[in-house]
């Protein structure tokens, strides 16, 4: 013989809504957190909820609640004990005015300003900064190629006393020639001062990777990743081939070996190194790359072992190779 049924627990059920959070118990209003009416605090609840966290009303809603169950219709609040149920409409009593929607308007115009300004990625100058120089290279090398080729036309000296003089170059054309010439010295000099900005900005925005792989190097690797941002989230291996994407592509169709290194070449180290270190030398660069990056991502001061332990590595790799080589070979 079976005793009595044990009564039913209230139905509970946490609401929340872009102006407050709500505890509602069969059906009936019994808390109601309010949030302020304000569209700069309205609009950190969004970031809030858009990060998966949880906003100061839910957490007031969850400590009365004190670990009793409740149900919910918001996946943000299942981790801290509420079940998502998927009756639970999420709607409030007929008796809960919803504030003007122009407020919400305007929180959600606050919160799209607050993520494009999180969003912009300062490093992005120098992107544009390292392509504006790879466009000038080649430009130069049309022009100083063109050059080349007109001074190559001109006629040769004619000696004293030749019988029939030649025709001389029209004017107008040489002058022409004399613009193009300046135009050269002008991509030139326009060059130089872009790789200027870069070594004067680059420790300011990145001081670790620049420290590390220098300005230049260090810029060339931000503008291949598309910005600091992205590059802190890439992993050491893929550092390792930036620049080299071509070649890991035709490795993976089968028609070439892995590349051992890509941008990360242009590093004095790996670049006098012999050819049996380079992959070394560019794997553990690689890996001091993507630590360096994180730091500079987060704004991290300088951290100057980085480039000790690197320096470190590159010297134990090459007492490495020397120990293997035949004691007649050694010098």
């Amino acid at each position: 013989m079976t005793g009595p049924s044990e009564p039913l627990p209230p139905r509970r059920e946490i609401v929340t809504t872009w102006f407050g959070a709500f505890l509602v118990e069969e059906g009936r209003l019994v808390q109601a957190e309010r949030a302020p009416l304000d569209p700069a605090a309205l609009a950190e609840r969004i970031d809030l909820r858009r990060a998966g966290r949880l906003v100061p009303e839910e957490e007031r809603i969850l400590e009365r609640l004190g670990g009793l169950a409740a149900a919910t219709s918001d996946r943000r609040l299942v981790p801290h004990g509420v079940t998502l149920d998927p009756r639970a409409r999420g709607e409030l009593p007929g008796a809960e005015a919803e504030p003007p929607v122009e407020l919400h308007r305007a929180a959600l115009r606050s919160a799209a300003v607050r993520a494009l300004d999180a969003a912009w990625d300062p490093s992005i100058h120098i992107e544009e900064a390292i392509r504006a120089q790879e466009d000038l290279d080649r430009v130069q090398n049309l022009v100083a190629e063109r050059l080349t080729s007109w001074a190559g036309r001109d006629p040769p000296d004619a000696p004293e006393g030749t019988p029939t003089p030649r025709s001389p170059v029209d004017p107008a054309l040489l002058e022409g020639r004399a613009a193009l010439e300046r135009l050269a010295g002008e991509i030139r000099s326009t060059h130089d001062r872009l790789a200027a900005a870069i070594e004067e900005t680059l420790p300011r925005r990145a001081p670790n990777l620049s420290a590390l792989l220098g300005p230049d190097l260090a810029a060339r690797l931000l503008a291949r990743a598309g910005g600091i941002a992205r590059l802190s989230r890439l992993p050491a291996g893929t550092i390792q081939v930036l620049g080299a994407e071509r070649a890991f592509f035709e490795h993976l169709r089968g028609r070439a070996p892995p590349p051992r290194h890509g941008l990360l070449f242009l590093h004095p180290r790996i670049q006098s190194a012999p050819r049996s270190e380079r992959g070394k030398l560019a794997r553990a660069l690689a890996g001091k790359a993507a630590i360096a990056a994180r730091l500079d991502a987060s704004g991290a001061p300088l951290h100057p072992d980085l480039r000790t332990a690197f320096d470190a590595r590159a010297t134990q790799v090459r007492s490495q190779r020397l120990a293997r080589r035949p004691p007649s070979n050694r010098r």
